[in-house]
This record gives C-alpha cells, sequence and structure tokens, in this order.
C-alpha cells in the first residue's frame, strides 16, 4: 500500500468533485475457473485500489459527500477459511490501514442504501457480471442497464484523478518496468530456431514472477505478428522469420508496464527487414520527439503515421502525397491501430470507464475512419500522463485482399509490390512514456531497440 493519508487525501478530493450524494465503490469478488474453490488469481477492481490500497476480495466502499464520512463493508474470514488460508486480516484492519472512518459487515450495505432511500447513489459501470447482479439487488436497477444507469460525474472525477500520476504511482510504475527489462533482454536472445514460442513465454513468465510482479495482461509471442492480439504458442521460431513480443509487467501495487520489441528469428536482420523495421523506430523517434503538455495526442500519430508513408513510398510501396495519403487513411493498411493508450492502474488505463472518456473527454473528438477509430487516446497531454507509444508496420493478408478487390486507395497503394509481402508478418516498437513539465521522457531501463542492439543480444 502507499501512505494511509494518501488514500485518505484522494478519497477527500473525490467526494468534493462529485458533490451530493453517496458513492458507492464495489471491490471484486473471487472468480471461479471452473469450478467454484479452483478461482483464477484475483486481481482487485483498480478504481476501488486507488482509493483504498485494499487488495482482499469482497469488499465495497461506500463514501458520504455530505458528512464525509467512509465505510469498508465485507465480512471477516471464518475459521474455516483460515484453515485453507491461514491468518487474514480483519474488515477493520483493513480500513485502519487505509484510513477510512468505519467497518460494517457485508450485509450491512444494503441496509444503509436503504436508509439514504431518495438521495443519490453514484456507481461506476460495472464490467463483471457479479458486480451488475449487485447494482441491481441493492439498487433495483437491471443488471443488464448498470453501465447505462452508471455516475457520469463519478466517471469524470475518477478519471481527472487518475489520469495524472503521482511521483509514487510513477516509482511504481518503473518498478514493473524494471522487471520488464530484464524480461526482454532475456526473451529477446532466445529468438533462435528451433525453439518454440512457448519456451520464450515460460522464461518471461519466470522472470516476471521471480521479480515478485504478475503479468499485467496475456503475453503476446508469435512469428505471425500480423495478427495483433496473438495469444497462440505453438509456433516453432524460423530462421528468417520475425519474432514480435508484446507484454507487460504488474508491480506488487498494481501498477503495469507494457512494451513491444520485434526481433529477428537468429539474430540478424534482413535487407528488407531492416527498412521496415527502422521505418517503424523513426516513426516512434518522431513521435516521442513531440511529446510535450498541451499537444494532442492525436497530432503525434497523425505525424507517426505521415513517417510510414514517406518510408512506404521510398521503399516503392506506396506513392503520392504523404498528407493526403493520410488524411484519406491509406497508411492503415500497414498500420490499423492507434499509436497508444493511457496507462497505470490498467495497462489501457480505466477503459472500464469508457475509453473516449479517458481518451478524448470533450477535448477531442474521435475519428470514425477505419484505423484512426482504433486510437484510444486523442486528447491534449497533460504533465503527469503515461501512455504507451507504440507504431508498427503489418502485412495483413486479409486486409490486403479485401481493400485491393475493393479498390481502395489505389491512388495511394502499390497493390502490384504487395504479392512478396503476404508472408512477412508484422513489426510493432513499444515504450512507455511521461508528460513532464516541460516535453516528455520514456520511463524505464532503456531496452534494446536499435537494429545493432537486437542484434548485439545474440553475441
Amino acid at each position: 500500500m502507499l501512505s494511509s493519508e494518501t488514500y485518505r487525501q484522494r478519497r477527500r478530493q473525490l467526494r468534493e468533485q462529485v458533490g451530493t450524494g453517496l458513492i458507492l465503490l464495489l471491490g471484486n469478488s473471487e472468480s471461479p475457473c471452473n469450478y467454484p474453490a479452483n478461482t483464477y488469481e484475483h486481481r482487485q477492481d483498480s478504481t476501488f485500489l486507488y482509493y483504498t490500497g485494499i487488495r482482499e476480495p469482497g469488499m465495497a466502499l461506500l463514501l458520504d459527500t455530505e458528512s464525509g464520512r467512509d465505510t469498508l463493508l465485507g465480512d471477516d474470514f471464518s475459521v474455516d477459511d483460515i484453515v485453507w488460508m491461514g491468518p487474514q486480516p480483519k474488515v477493520a484492519e483493513l480500513a485502519a490501514r487505509a484510513a477510512i472512518d468505519d467497518s460494517a459487515p457485508g450485509a450491512a450495505l444494503g441496509e444503509r442504501l436503504a436508509q439514504a432511500a431518495g438521495r443519490t447513489v453514484h456507481f461506476l459501470p460495472p464490467y463483471r457480471a457479479e458486480n451488475a447482479l449487485r447494482i441491481e439487488h441493492l439498487l433495483g436497477i437491471r443488471a443488464a442497464r448498470a453501465r447505462q444507469h452508471a455516475s457520469l460525474p463519478l466517471i469524470l472525477a475518477v478519471v481527472a484523478a487518475r489520469s495524472v500520476k503521482s511521483a509514487e504511482e510513477i516509482a511504481e510504475i518503473e518498478t514493473a518496468l524494471d522487471a520488464s527489462a530484464e524480461m526482454y533482454t532475456t526473451a529477446m536472445a532466445m529468438a533462435r530456431p528451433g525453439l518454440f514460442e512457448r519456451n520464450v513465454v515460460a522464461a518471461m513468465e519466470e522472470v516476471v514472477r521471480r521479480r515478485g510482479c504478475t503479468a499485467a495482461f496475456p503475453s503476446i509471442v508469435t512469428i505471425n505478428g500480423q495478427t495483433l492480439h496473438n495469444h497462440h504458442y505453438d509456433n516453432r521460431l524460423v530462421e528468417g522469420r520475425l519474432l514480435l513480443i508484446d507484454a507487460g509487467c504488474e508491480s506488487s501495487l498494481g501498477y503495469a508496464s507494457d512494451i513491444t520489441r520485434t526481433v529477428p528469428v537468429g539474430g540478424k536482420f534482413s535487407g528488407l527487414q531492416r527498412d521496415l523495421y527502422e521505418t517503424v523506430l523513426a516513426m516512434q523517434a518522431t513521435a516521442i520527439a513531440g511529446i510535450r503538455p498541451g499537444v494532442p495526442y492525436r497530432d503525434l500519430h497523425l505525424a507517426a503515421c505521415r513517417v510510414l508513408v514517406e518510408r512506404l513510398t521510398d521503399l516503392g510501396l506506396m506513392t503520392g502525397d504523404p498528407d493526403e495519403a493520410v488524411a484519406a487513411g491509406a497508411h492503415a493498411l500497414f498500420m490499423p491501430h492507434g499509436l497508444g493508450h493511457m496507462m497505470g492502474l490498467d495497462v489501457h488505463d480505466m477503459e472500464d470507464l469508457g475509453e473516449t472518456h479517458v481518451g478524448y473527454g470533450s477535448e477531442a473528438t474521435r475519428s470514425t475512419q477505419f484505423g484512426f477509430s482504433a486510437l484510444r487516446l486523442g486528447r491534449p497531454l497533460k504533465p503527469g500522463f503515461v501512455f504507451t507509444v507504440e507504431p508498427g508496420i503489418y502485412f495483413i493478408p486479409a486486409l490486403i485482399a479485401g481493400w485491393r478487390e475493393n479498390h481502395l486507395h489505389e491512388g495511394f497503394i502499390r497493390y502490384d509490390r504487395l504479392e512478396e509481402f503476404l508472408a512477412f508478418g508484422g513489426i510493432r516498437i513499444e515504450d512507455d512514456a511521461l508528460v513532464t513539465e516541460n516535453g516528455g521522457r520514456v520511463l524505464g531501463k532503456p531496452i534494446p531497440k536499435k537494429v545493432a542492439e537486437v542484434e548485439a543480444l545474440f553475441g
């Protein structure tokens, strides 16, 4: 946990911003994998964690904006539980650690809400079915409609608070990034013919656990980098292919890292691989150089896309004016995703609250254009924002075939040249960045990404 005073001040600020009524924050419960006693590894709701630091399952927090009183509600573990789990803190102890005024059994939550009939109860959009059902039981709002009835003032207050990372939070993110650095130097050097993707995944997971962290999301380790989120690990590594590794860690307090590197199997880039890899490096360098307060992130995305078109034009894969090609969306054949996303307690920070609220708010409008619409962050940057910068180049056979069949962007795309690239795969390079008062910086220890650095890992 952070200091108890940190959690107290966060809750005080939340009460002030939301206004009148009660604020109900539901923690996560244990989630069965295939039968009740066999649960997935527990992960607390990130907003509940942000305001309490409490990781134990089955809790709820009730904040009274008028009296200023906070109550933690949950049930103490029984002796039978302790036989299986060992000594566990009581709810009152957890409340005291987080500077919460009061505690009560879980059953008291319904009673307290009933006593507050007529007052506004603010809650966040539930993303787990059990919490949607709790909302239905407690407030009479049908579970299927619970997200629609979530409190907009509460959502906006939480987004405003969690978007700006404190020095303590940045230190936690860098703790996760320290583990990522070891994980990547280990994994990248394993890109040798004959091994399987799963061998690389196993080595990465060993580092994560040994460093006291957990995985922030299921790792992407694949020689089929053209599939953006590929969680299949059964391919054998083959000389001449590119291995794309996209993985992240969570610190013991839940703060995430998110890194991607692409490495040639066998340790040596071919000429074409080098050209396209250095294109992605140039895209990322351009975006990182542009980070500073007030700059809309969508502008950094578009700047990276312009570099993509310029480089692909030099390589004979695109043609025409780069600005016109980007405006038309022709580049999205090669990068059909956004440049990055906010990051913190969630690897896609606060996505459960609504991606548009987090990444756009009232300051920017989301594009409907293919590829551009997948940009999760478009708003002007502020000091304390932490986000990913992850450009890429992909040759996706089904997408290429569909665009060609429909004669899309024929004035910009050299379809006659793309046949030889259908088995190429994909390249992505990703780092995590912080907006400072005067600019920005990449967080964490440097992880090899220049061509010479990557090849040097193989000796």
